[in-house]
């Protein structure tokens, strides 16, 4: 099945465009961490932030600000950018839908009530919470997957059923938040989205899960590509629906579930950086995939600083611009379903 409209323009890149191609897009995913690292409410020179990163002396102060709170803050974003925007790729492959994304159909959602459940029940346990991220987003695709098999709902439908369904998952957060509020200092900034007071501590844990889960979604990328082609053709050359569906859905959970117990309920970042990542790249998922990670990593690396910077010394939540960019997008995408589908 193509999921995408098909007034899209194909493009085809060999192994060297390709490459170059990702070569851009992590030079502009290191530009965008540097600046990141050197701008804030109080800006570090260039050349103190190198000889940070590479072991030289700086002044205390800097030291402090680079190696205890922007360098995790970057990293983080990295991880999450990438995470999300490869399981929106992941999740609109399976589904066959272009509006489908970890916040869209409830998987970010799901994930955060589970996170929530897990820090009132095993408190200050850090190991605890990726796992408990990814159960909440598994069971969440789950429920959005078998929905869609069993019924063959249409793109509107299952969309309409994961706002359902993040509205349910959603409830039960903002019911944990009400009754045990102390159960997480950071339960407010979670539940917005954003990095801040993220440390070192905070990612180890998550990042093994995040950098397994893209690890397989790109050794998937070509039965992904095999999967667009609709089921029979699939199985005619071989490949194994059932179970191949199964680990994307599973790559999907662990992607989104590392994110959300990193950065929180951040939103849109699987629906707009697939749809970005695939103008230039096309429909070849083994391009795809690794494009749209380091286009997300950049997205929400930008997106942070801009919070960052625009109020400063005062910082407003990513998470709040992520949806001010997020929702109009969203919507540009959903009346142009309606016009394809006329």
């Amino acid at each position: 099945m193509n999921i995408l409209p098909k007034s899209s323009t194909p493009r085809s890149w060999g192994i060297k465009g390709g490459a170059l191609l990702l070569a851009v897009l992590f030079l502009l995913l290191a530009v965008t961490a540097l600046a990141s690292i050197c701008l804030g409410s109080v800006r570090v020179p260039l050349r103190e932030v190198v000889s940070a990163l590479f072991g030289g002396e700086v002044p205390w102060e800097s030291q402090a600000i680079i190696l205890y709170s922007r360098l995790p803050r970057v990293l983080a974003a990295i991880l999450v950018g990438a995470a999300l925007a490869v399981s929106g790729v992941v999740l609109q492959s399976v589904l066959g839908n272009p509006l489908a994304g970890p916040n869209i159909i409830g998987v970010n959602s799901g994930s955060g009530l589970f996170v929530l459940i897990a820090a009132v029940v095993w408190p200050g346990r850090w190991d605890v919470v990726p796992l408990a991220a990814f159960a909440g987003a598994l069971l969440a695709c789950g429920v959005i997957y078998l929905l869609a098999a069993s019924t063959g709902a249409s793109r509107i439908t299952i969309v309409l059923a994961g706002v359902a369904v993040s509205g349910f998952f959603s409830a039960g957060s903002d019911a944990i938040a009400t009754l045990v509020p102390d159960a997480w200092t950071g339960m407010s900034t979670f539940l917005v989205g954003g990095f801040s007071g993220v440390t070192m501590a905070g990612i180890r844990f998550a990042a093994w899960y995040i950098l397994g889960g893209l690890l397989l979604a790109l050794l998937l990328s070509y039965d992904m590509n095999i999967l667009a082609l609709g089921e029979e053709t699939a199985r005619t050359l071989g490949l194994s629906v059932g179970r191949c569906r199964l680990l994307l859905i599973a790559a999907a959970a662990v992607l989104a579930g590392g994110a959300v117990s990193i950065g929180g309920l951040l939103g849109f970042v699987g629906l707009i950086v697939p749809h970005a990542a695939r103008f230039f790249t096309g429909e070849d998922n083994r391009l795809l995939v690794p494009a749209a990670a380091l286009l997300g990593a950049s997205f929400v690396l930008f997106c942070d600083l801009l919070s960052r910077l625009l109020f400063a010394p005062y910082e407003l939540p990513v998470g709040i611009l992520l949806n001010f960019l997020g929702g109009p997008f969203f919507l540009w995408l959903l009346l142009r379903e309606r016009r394809h589908r006329r």
